[in-house]
């Protein structure tokens, strides 16, 4: 199995920028995902979740109205839109799914088995 993040970048802040994070090697339609990002010297914190039929979405209340999730189960992606950043949003950032029988969807970070190895985005006053 395979988890690769991409589209982390330097920007300013109010600007925005597309995560997108592509699965391979397992089922991807049965496993929930989400973003978890980890500042310098802070801990891991989960930003959001989407369930594995993309139906159902959580947001951390940080970025709740700026951040939207999303997934094409058809192309194996989950992606997060990043609206209004802000420096405090400067973290690496990591894409994690687990498979979700049960329609759970799992929103903390030891819930996550498979785990990307992230990509960072830095914002800048």
């Amino acid at each position: 199995w395979q988890l690769v993040e991409s589209g982390g970048d330097w920007v300013h802040t109010g600007g925005s920028l597309r995560l997108s994070c592509v699965a391979s090697g397992f089922s991807f339609s049965e496993y929930a995902a989400g973003w978890f990002r980890q500042a310098p010297g802070k801990e891991r914190e989960g930003v959001s979740f989407i369930s594995k039929a993309g139906d159902n979405t959580v947001y951390a209340d940080s970025v709740k109205g700026r951040f939207t999730i999303s997934r094409d189960n058809a192309k194996n992606m989950v992606y997060l839109q990043m609206n209004r950043l802000e420096p405090e949003d400067t973290a690496i950032y990591y894409c994690a799914v687990e498979f979700d029988r049960f329609g759970r969807l799992p929103r903390l970070e030891t819930d996550y088995t498979y785990w990307g190895r992230g990509t960072q985005v830095t914002v800048s006053s």
